[in-house]
């Protein structure tokens, strides 16, 4: 179907501002990802005023949709449930993330100024992680959320900028864009493994995995000899630097898990997340379809507490440390079915464009593939979705991902 485009540079300019501000603030000031994402509401917000021309495809509808779904399906159990006004704030954030999506189809921003605010983003986060550790002599590196979060998040936009490389290799300067993107890779994973937050650690074979497949062959041998020497080094290096806290961390995971196997002791970190899930497919089974709600589900790890079917040791947490039991506990098979719908359509649609033959296409769908990839890692061992930082992050990213992608596929073609 045709469609006529309509730029204009003020508002193209104003779109690059926002999607470059959200990448580089979103970790090194508190609450920094609201910044850009405020910047594009309101940019979604104006469209009316702007009247710009663009053409909303059958793909732009499917992301939208399962924003939407997601949103008012967990909304409205929270109201089945008499959760209050406040259960309502984290799903919301796709609402939000939808005219914002507008925006950017609208008015597609600079590649540039995407990929040098992931950049700077991880940049910051590591650089923050090592202040913390090194001089502010933090335990584990946090930033200004929690320590899992802000490992997480640091570790996505380090793996972001790894997606971009495909697209800095075609840039004039590309080789000042290759350090720039590089350097964000290796600070971004730096301030996870500072953090300390393993769940973040387990699917990284897999997104290499990912990155190998989409961009592998175009590689020459020596790149890929390169690139998995530098990869054992600076594993083996983070690993043997007791100053980093990862040696100690890997440890004490194996140690929980021989207490937890051996029945020595359920309250370790790594015990507890396991009673947490133990206890979470007990309310499972017993309200498959509908779930208990945020308050049901409490009240029921309370009795299972008294029961002595999980340790009384886990009641200081209000969710199982899973995204996907958590949700099936609490929302039931229809929360958890809109759960996967958000991770999986995105990943559906990217996919299509992992071995396009423009690179530009290509780096932005890899980076759009591997968001829900991260997501469904991090929520192995965290609610990562229960947290503001969590769901704003994906949120807006989905957008500026698949708005960009969407309007820049559509000008090729």
């Amino acid at each position: 179907m045709p469609f006529t485009i309509l730029e204009d540079s003020k508002s193209i300019f104003y779109a690059s501002a926002s999607v470059f501000i959200f990448g580089a603030l979103s970790l090194v000031v508190p609450s920094g990802y609201s910044f850009g994402a405020v910047l594009l509401l309101i940019g979604g917000l104006a469209l009316p005023l702007l009247r710009p021309q663009f053409f909303i495809s059958r793909r732009d509808c499917f992301v939208m949709t399962t924003m939407a779904l997601y949103a008012f399906t967990i909304i409205l159990l929270a109201w089945f449930y008499d959760e209050g006004s406040r259960a309502y704030d984290r799903p919301s954030r796709l609402l939000l993330a939808i005219p914002a999506l507008l925006f950017l189809l609208a008015n597609p921003p600079r590649l540039s100024a995407m990929w040098s605010g992931f950049a700077l983003g991880a940049i910051g986060a590591g650089g923050w992680a090592l202040c913390q550790k090194l001089l502010l002599n933090t335990v584990r590196a946090g930033g200004y959320t929690h320590v899992i979060q802000f490992g997480n998040l640091s570790m996505l936009l380090g793996i972001l900028c790894l997606a971009g490389m495909g697209w800095a290799i075609l840039q004039p300067h590309r080789k000042r864009w290759l350090v720039l993107l590089a350097l964000g890779a290796v600070m971004g994973i730096l301030g996870s493994l500072l953090s300390g937050s393993r769940g973040g650690w387990v699917g990284f074979p897999l997104i290499l995995l990912v990155l190998y497949r989409s961009y592998g062959k175009e590689w020459p041998l020596k790149w890929k000899g390169a690139l998995a020497f530098g990869l054992v080094l600076g594993g083996v290096t983070v690993f043997a630097l007791p100053q980093t806290g990862v040696q100690e961390r890997v440890f004490q995971a194996v140690d929980d898990i021989s207490l937890y196997v051996s029945g020595e002791s359920q309250d370790t970190s790594v015990g507890a997340r396991f009673e947490m899930w133990k206890g979470a497919s007990h309310l499972i089974s017993d309200r498959p379809i509908l779930g208990w709600g945020q308050n049901g589900y409490l009240k029921g790890m309370t009795t299972l507490a008294e029961d002595g079917i999980v340790s009384a040791g886990i009641l200081q947490f209000d969710h199982a440390h899973n995204e996907f039991l958590d949700t099936f506990a609490k929302r039931g098979l229809i929360g958890l079915a809109v759960l996967l719908l958000l991770y999986l359509v995105p990943m559906k649609l990217f996919s299509e464009y992992l071995r396009h033959s423009n690179l530009e296409i290509r780096a932005v769908a890899v980076a759009g593939f591997l968001l829900p990839v991260a997501y469904i890692d991090f929520g192995i061992t965290q609610t990562f979705l229960g947290h503001n930082s969590g769901v704003m992050m994906y949120a807006f990213l989905l957008a500026i991902l698949w708005g960009i992608h969407s309007r820049h596929r559509k000008q090729l073609n």
